[in-house]
């Protein structure tokens, strides 16, 4: 099974939400993380990493190169795409299509393609990264930051993957506020509102351990 792992906006929690999903999975076969496009990464002697692929890995059974998991990485925290257009590095729907195609996705039995920002994060020249996940037919996972107005972020978020044509095979809320008033009425109303089946409600985990937050997970909704 391979999904692509959007989120309603940056800071939605996708990486800590997909590394959650990972170690529930580990039980059950092997697993695979990626993360095509990253800012903010850190200059290592080892060449630019960023902590998210890095989380990625560390939750990944099936062991590749960083610049497999990570090819189209940026040391500034800025949208990939001005990142990329001030390095003269090209970024594009073909270039991520032709990337994911190299690697051996068959071998593991869940993998998740996490995505960067939201769904309509730019590429530049008019392209978008969920053309690249509509270019692969790859099912989607939206990870939902829990905070003041993820209803409207979630419902839009859903309606332009569906408008997309794809399958939104699930989502995760995620709780980033930890003072949210009304937190349990507003998942009910995200319950109500979303299509797909929940595949998990991590509370506000103030440590991020992903040991905890896959204990929230409900793999098997996949499916």
């Amino acid at each position: 099974m391979r999904y692509f792992v959007t989120g309603t906006d940056t800071d939605c929690g996708k990486t800590f939400v997909s590394s959650a999903l990972l170690h529930a999975a580990q039980a059950r076969g092997s697993t695979l993380g990626l993360k095509p496009i990253a800012s903010g990464c850190e200059v290592t002697p080892e060449g630019l990493r960023n902590t998210d692929a890095l989380s990625l890995i560390a939750q990944s059974s099936v062991k590749l190169d960083y610049s497999q998991v990570n090819p189209f990485s940026f040391e500034p925290a800025i949208a990939p795409h001005i990142a990329a257009k001030h390095l003269g590095t090209g970024l594009s729907v073909d270039a991520i299509c032709q990337h994911l195609e190299t690697l051996p996705l068959s071998s593991a039995d869940l993998m998740l393609v996490e995505g960067a920002g939201g769904w309509r994060l730019p590429l530049g020249g008019g392209e978008f990264l969920s053309q690249a996940v509509k270019q692969l037919s790859m099912p989607v996972i939206l990870v939902v930051g829990v905070k003041l107005g993820c209803l409207n972020h979630a419902v839009l978020t859903q309606e332009a993957i569906l408008a997309d044509g794809l399958t939104l095979a699930g989502w995760v809320a995620n709780v980033t506020d930890p003072n949210m008033a009304y937190l349990q009425e507003n998942l009910t109303t995200l319950t109500e509102l979303m299509a797909s089946p929940c595949l998990g409600v991590v509370p506000y985990l103030p440590s991020r351990n992903v040991a905890t937050a896959a204990g929230y997970c409900d793999i098997d909704a996949l499916s």
